[in-house]
């Protein structure tokens, strides 16, 4: 018999014994797997263990109890326990896949009792079916052994019962006919839904798209219709030809967390058919065609032959520095470095470690000059010095005007960190006959290095957007960087931030903070800007909105504060690639040049992207508060899509030519709502390559 092979194959592989066989057993077991097992293994009293082996020996029995706990909690469909040790157990520790002493998984009780919420959460854990099923024919003599097995059992024990005088061993076998009645009737309960199970209808909403040049992106729903069994895998066939026959590939989904699936190694230009069938306990049920029938890989890009803009810039930068450091290293500025190593790789712990002696040069106070802080942060503490004071040094104590031109200066160097010393060598040399913007620049370089030696740290972070002024006179340049290591540091004090604003006697009033207290007063929202400037966007294809305001020094964009280094957006759709057929149709679009529509038209209703467009549109006039009639005005940028590595890209969309940027004194009646800011556009450049 069937049940007799499995239960020898699992007597040979040695797997373990069946777990509790009773409801109440379950309900015990589990109640002491919440309690003692159930965060992890290290709740356990460790120290009264003799060595490893016994402790490996512990370990496998509590995860032998989480498996038995599984499937007792499937099989009294209890959907909060199996969620539960889901929750704090791998799939490998509760040995998912690995069937019992009855040839059953977990997922095999689930679908034949066709309880769905416990099988799609034991699908998303990774669950399978049992191999053993190799036919319909095989899984039915399964069933009706294990019913006619679990039969015959409570009869002999009901005849036991009826037949000997009440004692302790009659006690016992009544727990045992308890137990039996209990697990006959799931089995029939079980062959009884597999019986009555039919094969799925069709997926729904069956989506084609086109990934890239190579590959199509097929995104489908579960079938409509409840009354079948659960689907557990699905199959995606495509062809050349709409009859299927014959079949250029096929691919089965068994992973069911999203139901989406990239053909790969297709031939650009070529058309594809694409259709999706569903599986269950009874078979593949009919195949459903995509909507749209087919599509054909393909990129914006063919439409005109264009190269991307960015390939081979950094490899060409890279070389350009390369040459400037090979004319420069024989150069007399360079002679009193050449016995110093080009970079000191100090350990972040090792540089931090004989921080802040008392003869460092932070300051304390400011007197009327342009000053640079670093702010290094982790969680909720800050690094502050031995007098517990932000890490400040002077740059210049006469320069009290800023220019913005210093200051996006000094901006870029801050993708040169490392390259300090080399930089500042070469100006070195013409410094002293300079002009005073080179004079103020050669300061900041040797105000970083400064920092950089003090704090035995090269990389000083980010340069927040704006420098914080004072009345005084005082100029603060921040830079601001999280530190992530975990590590306990000597010799360093790490203060929380709230401690840090309460116990500093400031020595301004109230009227005119000085700009260390301006610093402290909004430490917070710096690092919360420096957070939300390092986030990234989640695959797909987006709307910006491009909108700028011109200073007499300067040109600002503006930008989200969710997500400041990049433009106003919206979310079109999560296919990033533009098809080279939806290109033609937007180059169409703007060589007419008529306002873009908001309302659909018949001709177009047939066409995804423009009704995606359409309410990209509305959504992103409503987020930066322009009524939508004034969206007719406005224009799609139709130069290039601008592509953000492989998953990110953007379309830009733009107001009339003359409104695209407001000039000085020039009224905005469409003022965009909270949550917003303006960057200087050379620093939105730069935390956008970051």
């Amino acid at each position: 018999k069937m049940t007799q092979q499995m239960r020898d194959l699992q007597l040979a592989q040695a797997r373990k014994p069946p777990g509790p066989s009773s409801p109440n057993a379950a309900k015990r077991l589990y109640r002491n797997l919440s309690g003692k097992f159930r965060v992890n293994y290290t709740s356990f009293d460790e120290g009264s263990l003799v060595g490893r082996g016994e402790k490996e020996k512990l370990r496998k029995s509590y995860l032998f109890q989480s498996n038995a706990a599984l499937f007792e909690a499937v099989e009294l469909q209890d959907l909060d326990r199996v969620q539960e040790l889901l929750k704090h157990y791998s799939p490998e520790e509760l040995d998912l896949n690995t069937p019992n002493s009855e040839g059953l998984l977990p997922l095999d009780i689930a679908i034949m009792t066709n309880n769905a919420p416990i099988a799609r959460a034991l699908l998303q854990a990774g669950a399978k079916e049992s191999p053993h099923f190799v036919s319909l024919e095989s899984r039915s003599l399964h069933l009706s052994t294990l019913v006619r097995e679990a039969e015959q059992r409570v009869n002999e024990l009901m005849a036991q019962v009826v037949n000997e005088a009440p004692n302790a061993d009659c006690s016992e076998k009544e727990k045992q006919l308890k137990a039996w009645e209990w697990r006959f009737r799931l089995y029939k309960r079980m062959k009884a839904g597999f019986e009555h199970a039919r094969v799925p209808d069709a997926p729904s909403s069956i989506h084609l798209s086109v990934a890239s040049s190579s590959s199509l992106q097929v995104t489908f729903w579960e079938p409509l219709s409840v009354n079948s069994a659960i689907v557990t895998k699905y199959k995606v066939e495509w062809s050349c030809f709409p009859t299927f026959s014959p079949l250029l590939g096929e691919a089965v989904i068994d992973k069911l967390k999203d139901l989406h699936f990239t053909i790969q190694g297709l031939v650009s230009g070529t058309a594809y058919h694409v259709r999706v069938s569903a599986y269950n306990m009874k078979g593949w049920g009919a195949p459903q065609a995509s909507t749209p029938p087919f599509a054909i890989p393909s990129n914006w890009r063919e439409y005109d032959g264009r190269a991307p803009r960015r390939r081979g810039q950094a490899e060409a930068l890279d070389h350009l520095l390369g040459r400037v450091k090979t004319v420069h290293q024989h150069c007399i500025c360079h002679e009193p470095c050449k016995n110093q190593p080009q970079s000191r790789k100090h350990s972040v712990s090792k540089s931090l470690k004989h921080l802040f002696h008392p003869g460092s040069k932070f300051l304390k106070t400011l007197k009327r000059g342009l000053y640079l802080t670093a702010i290094f942060y982790k969680d909720d503490n800050i690094l502050v010095t031995h007098e517990d004071q932000i890490p400040v040094v002077e740059i210049d104590d006469t320069y009290s005007c800023l220019l913005m031109q210093d200051f996006l200066w000094f901006t870029k160097v801050s993708c040169m960190w490392d390259e300090i010393l080399w930089l500042r060598q070469c100006v070195t040399v013409s410094q002293s006959s300079c002009s005073c913007i080179l004079q103020t620049r050669f300061k900041m370089l040797l105000a970083i290095s400064q920092m950089q030696g003090l704090l035995g740290i090269q990389d000083l972070g980010q340069v927040f957007f704006e420098p914080i002024k004072d009345k005084q006179g005082n100029i603060l340049i921040v830079t601001l960087k999280e530190v992530k290591t975990n590590q306990t540091f000597e010799s360093v004090r790490w203060v929380p931030i709230c401690k840090l604003q309460t116990s500093r006697k400031s020595v301004s009033s109230p009227e005119e903070p000085t700009a260390l207290d301006m610093l402290l007063i909004s430490v917070q929202d710096k690092l919360a800007y420096h957070q939300r400037s390092s986030h990234a966007l989640s695959p797909g294809l987006y709307l910006g909105y491009l909108k700028l305001c011109s200073a007499v020094d300067q040109i600002r964009v503006l930008v989200p504060e969710r997500l400041p280094n990049i433009l106003c957006h919206v979310k079109i759709r999560s296919n990033p690639n533009i098809s080279r057929e939806e290109w033609e149709w937007l180059q169409k679009t703007a060589s007419v040049e008529e306002p873009i529509p908001t309302e659909p038209e018949a001709d177009t209703s047939q066409n995804p992207l423009f009704q995606e467009l359409q309410v990209a549109i509305k959504e992103l006039m409503t987020l930066v508060n322009i009524p939508l009639q004034e969206a007719k005005d406005f224009r799609l940028y139709s130069q290039e899509v601008l592509d953000f590595g492989d998953q990110v890209s953007f379309l830009l969309l733009l107001p009339p030519s003359d409104d695209v940027c407001t000039a000085p004194g020039q009224n905005n009646p469409y003022t965009p709502r909270s949550g917003f800011l303006t960057l200087p556009l050379q620093i939105f450049e730069l935390g956008e390559e970051r």
